[in-house]
């Protein structure tokens, strides 16, 4: 699974937030975190499946502890693109105007 194609959706990129503040979450745990602190009503269905894609490009790992899965977030696979395109201190996109891009 490709990591961008991972994180180009909101839902998912909210499921990792939250498991960055909090690992070893439940589905049902996520699910209510989702709504309560995102506003995101989705199906534990929903969740399930957005986490699988998680889980397949490595942005998400699991284990299982009695009857439930637990999840945690994995950054390696993030921490791989910022190693192969580095952003030097000095440079911030942030503060370019029109007038630098036409330069």
């Amino acid at each position: 699974m490709d990591v961008y194609r991972a994180i180009s959706d909101r839902t998912r990129r909210a499921i990792l937030d939250e498991l960055v503040d909090r690992s070893d979450q439940s589905l049902f745990e996520l699910c209510a975190r989702l709504t309560m602190k995102h506003g995101i009503n989705s199906s534990r269905q929903a969740i399930s499946q957005h986490l699988d894609v998680l889980e397949a490009a490595g942005l998400v790992r699991t284990r299982r502890e009695g009857r439930s899965k637990l999840h945690w977030f994995e950054g390696a696979p993030l921490k791989a693109i910022g190693e192969r395109w580095p952003i030097s201190p000095d440079e911030d996109a942030s503060h370019s105007t029109d007038e630098d891009i036409e330069k």
